[in-house]
């Protein structure tokens, strides 16, 4: 990959950063985003870094064995990213935030652990799919990594409880799209609890991933 190319993933981690972060999707230094590199290196954001404020030039520079290259020591939470990206050659960045409504679900009791969220409008379905969540474990822990490793292979998405969603795409942008997918989706499931909504059924979702493929 070319330093120019390099220099325009940095930027568009940066913008892209400051966008979920001036909407409150993610806030103080929680929350990190990654892109797979054409040499199978990564550029990821740095641990205790605030999305609103990135600094291209410091974004995390890693080879294909996870190992710093150029920028700021990498989010503690890197295993989280290896984890999917080795389950999913296919996908091109990850998103990870803690954004409340998706963090609210996470904590709520009687949930489907298989899929937290019903597919409740076409486009969740089509972007994020079914939503598995992943027990809950301390920050940090590497077992977390070995449990989203486990479901990342069939779902683009899992949910950690009480913690927030790790969201995979193509790439950065359709990874963005997504996360805010599953947040305004995670509001819905929250503001219709109680109501019984119509879902949309298997058959239309089955039609919608036939002919939107996610990555």
């Amino acid at each position: 990959m070319s330093t120019h190319d390099q220099n325009h993933l940095r930027e568009q981690i940066s913008t892209l950063g400051k966008s979920l972060f001036d909407r409150g999707l993610t806030m103080g230094s929680s929350g990190n985003i990654s892109v797979r590199l054409d040499d199978g290196g990564w550029l990821m954001t740095p641990t205790n870094a605030c999305l609103g404020r990135l600094d291209p030039a410091r974004i995390s520079h890693l080879d294909t064995q996870g190992q710093l290259i150029s920028g700021d020591k990498p989010t503690k939470e890197q295993f989280l990213h290896m984890a999917m990206y080795d389950e999913r050659p296919q996908s091109g960045a990850i998103v990870h935030l803690h954004s409340t409504h998706s963090v609210a679900v996470s904590c709520l009791p009687g949930i489907n652990p298989c899929d937290c969220i019903p597919p409740l409008t076409a486009y969740y379905a089509m972007r994020v799919g079914k939503l598995p969540l992943v027990p809950y474990h301390i920050p940090g822990d590497q077992q977390l990594g070995e449990a989203v490793r486990g479901l990342a292979g069939k779902h683009s998405a899992v949910l950690l409880a009480n913690h927030g969603p790790v969201v995979a795409g193509k790439n950065l942008e359709a990874a963005v799209y997504a996360t805010e997918e599953l947040e305004e989706t995670a509001k819905l499931f929250l503001l219709l609890r109680g109501e019984n909504p119509h879902a949309l059924t298997p058959e239309q979702v089955a039609e919608l991933e036939a002919r939107f493929p996610r990555d």
